[in-house]
């Protein structure tokens, strides 16, 4: 394997090494997937060295937030008139559901199956 192509991979080790652990779902990990894919060897991705740099790069401007710094979303985009304040409630929903224990779960699914007007 040539030098180039194990920067390339160890590139995208290191970058799914920095994702962060997502809360919601603890037992499925993007970064253990992916890393499973990327340790293969090349032959086997069927992916050439610019290829895993790309994807590397790919990886860290989304660590990094680039896009968000480089498009911000302002204004009327995060408060639609039909709902203003759902963005705030679904930031606060995703915040508070690491923590539910199963009971406050099942309450909260029945409560979205059943609704009394």
């Amino acid at each position: 394997m040539s030098r180039q192509a194990l920067s390339g991979q160890r590139h995208i080790l290191r970058a799914l090494a920095q994702w962060p652990k997502d809360t919601i779902r603890p037992e499925l990990q993007m970064q253990q997937v992916l890393a499973k894919r990327f340790e293969q060897p090349k032959s086997a991705l069927g992916l050439s060295e610019d290829e895993q740099l790309r994807q590397a790069n790919a990886l860290y401007s989304l660590i990094e937030n680039r896009y968000k710094r480089t498009y911000p979303i302002t204004g009327s985009l995060l408060e639609p008139k039909s709902n203003p304040t759902y963005f705030t409630d679904l930031i606060k929903e995703l915040k508070e559901a690491p923590n539910r224990s199963y009971f406050q779960r099942l309450w909260l699914r029945i409560k979205g199956v059943v609704r009394i007007q």
